[in-house]
């Protein structure tokens, strides 16, 4: 029999592990191709197996993003049960899982999706959009062969406008709106006043966290989202999927960014800077609260 005192801490322990399993669900999620039909409308992806299904099906069809045959889906119903599952789940380091639970409400690794379900989250446009995010994630480690091997902003940023489009072909927002409510976020950001957007620690993935943190998530993200979309109406689409492919060769992060580009990460740095002075420097839209974007926590 075991100490009173070691007793005690048993019965804790297994209380934790108990609490952490009511509050912890896993679907496994097939996207092999005969499964990937376009979803009717949003009303068809209540559920969250559903919800993957559908937006790979568009991601798929749609944008020719790879994804895996077999998703995991990890909800978690509280931020603490959110860390641990970051911890236990997915083989984050237990300082980086307390910061991603601070801020983020999702995390997308290989052929892995953690989303923390809040309670009372509306399973509505948000939720879809994070949930797109999040595979976006996943199908970029598919091209890529791996984490982290891409310039981080660039990483969130495509994540962002295909989670956009998606919603788009949902017909539950435009990826126009969305582009002015990131136009009216960023304006009187410090990089933008300084001019200087300083993408070398940008592309990093600790150096994005920290600019988010001292900056702000959310302009840090719509920032993102508008030098991805430039690059995009610059390039086309596929040029972004070719990046990510030229990612899995062993290279230095910038050498892939000019092979692919066509210029350095300085000279693309410039050119955005000044798309962008301009772009904020336009009249502000009357209706400032039509611009006003929901209220969420971001996803990683």
């Amino acid at each position: 029999m075991a100490p009173p005192m070691m007793a005690t801490l048993l019965l804790a322990l297994l209380l934790g592990v108990a609490g952490c399993a009511a509050n912890r669900s896993v679907v496994a999620v097939d996207l092999t191709a005969h499964t990937l039909v376009r979803p009717s409308g949003a009303a068809s992806l209540a559920s969250a197996g559903d919800a993957v299904q559908g937006i790979a099906a568009i991601m798929v069809r749609d944008l020719g993003l790879p994804v895996p045959e077999r998703v995991t889906v990890y909800l978690y119903s509280g931020r603490e049960v959110f860390e641990q599952g970051l911890i236990r789940d997915a083989n984050i380091a237990p300082v980086r899982a307390a910061e991603l639970s601070d801020f983020a409400v999702g995390v997308g690794k290989r052929r892995q999706l953690l989303l923390h379900d809040e309670p009372g989250m509306e399973r509505g446009r948000e939720w879809l959009r994070l949930i797109a995010h999040e595979l976006t994630h996943v199908s970029q480690i598919e091209l890529a062969h791996g984490e982290g091997r891409a310039e981080q902003w660039l990483a969130e940023g495509m994540a962002e406008w295909v989670a956009f489009t998606v919603l788009e072909r949902l017909e539950l927002d435009a990826v126009s709106r969305r582009h002015e409510v990131a136009v009216a976020g960023v304006r009187g950001q410090a990089a933008l006043q300084a001019g200087r957007l300083d993408l070398e620690t940008l592309g990093t993935p600790r150096g994005f966290t920290m600019r988010h943190l001292r900056e702000g998530s959310l302009p840090t993200y719509q920032l993102s989202f508008l030098m991805t979309e430039y690059l995009i109406h610059r390039e086309g689409f596929p040029r972004l999927l070719e990046y990510f492919v030229a990612a899995a060769r062993p290279r230095d992060r910038q050498a892939t960014f000019r092979n692919v580009f066509g210029q350095s990460l300085e000279q693309f740095e410039r050119e955005v800077l000044q798309y962008l002075q301009l772009l904020v420097n336009e009249p502000v839209p009357e209706d400032q609260e039509a611009l006003a974007s929901p209220g969420a926590r971001l996803p990683r």
